[in-house]
């Protein structure tokens, strides 16, 4: 092991000061599932370390129909809270539950394909991130975060700091398919929210994880939607949209061909999940 300093604030500014005074050389986690592995791996080699555990950014607030997430909250916390359904579904459905004490929110938006199953349900509701540095805060959607594979919008300055959550009341529908029925990696993972005007959608979200470089929106299967009665001829069209918009690929758990057959299906049996007479909330 390289590491030479680790650091452990007890709060945001001392934290940002640490980033400032070490640089983009300082190594940043927070409960260490993706970062330990790498480091004891030898694939990772940092000198200096820095952990979030105690720099207060572990909080869970409902304020203004907003739920607001800490960065540092672990899985396990979001088991406990019930505004935002879709989200304690995710989150139970995540690894196994020593890695869900110690797995937070805010790293999952970091952890690679197949992983990252919370933050696929966080970009279906329309989920936003804030970004703190030494000139200040920025709130970006979470969709205009992630640029590539392991890459995103956050500057070697900025610290992500927050999730915001709108708390809504429409319909949502979360699948994972793994090789296992549970602690496993993802084939896909599907998470879907519908608004509704009437008996017609009036909006759709349909994201997908683990068949892309980093959670993606099948927006052309969304448009198909809007409009229509989410019927099975709505339903088909969408799930073939979908498989249309993703790049999966090969690893050992699934062939990109598998993955792409998967989408298509999983797309299908979450909306019908969701599709009148279903008996689906907030419906």
């Amino acid at each position: 092991m390289t590491v030479k300093s680790y650091f452990l604030p007890r709060s945001l500014p001392e934290a940002l000061r640490l980033l400032q005074l070490h640089g983009p050389e300082l190594l940043v986690m927070a409960g260490g599932t993706v970062a330990m592995p790498l480091i004891n791996e030898g694939i990772s080699l940092p000198e200096a370390v820095m952990g979030l555990r105690l720099a207060g950014l572990d909080r869970l607030d409902r304020t203004d129909g907003t739920l607001r997430i800490g960065a540092t909250a672990t899985l396990t916390q979001m088991l406990d809270q019930d505004a935002v359904p879709m989200l304690r579904e995710a989150a139970r459905n995540t690894a196994s539950w020593s890695i869900r004490n110690m797995g937070t929110v805010g790293g999952n938006l970091f952890t690679p394909p197949p992983g990252g199953d919370v933050a696929v349900a966080l970009l279906a509701l329309d989920a936003s991130v804030t970004l703190a540095g030494a000139r200040g805060e920025r709130v970006l959607p979470l969709g205009d975060f992630f640029t590539g594979f392991m890459t995103n919008e956050l500057a070697a300055d900025e610290l992500l700091v927050e999730i915001q959550v709108p708390i809504r009341s429409e319909p949502t529908a979360y699948m994972k398919f793994g090789r296992k029925h549970a602690n496993t990696p993802a084939v896909v993972t599907v998470a879907v929210r519908i608004e509704w005007h009437e008996d017609r959608v009036a909006d759709a979200r349909i994201a997908l994880g683990a068949v892309g470089p980093y959670p993606i929106r099948a927006r052309q299967a969304e448009r198909l939607l809007v409009g229509t009665g989410l019927d099975a001829d709505a339903i088909a069209a969408a799930a073939v949209a979908a498989t249309q918009g993703c790049e999966p690929f090969t690893d050992g758990i699934a062939t990109d061909w598998y993955r792409r057959k998967m989408v298509s299906l999983f797309v299908g049996r979450a909306l019908e999940q969701l599709a009148p007479g279903a008996g689906a909330e907030g419906r």
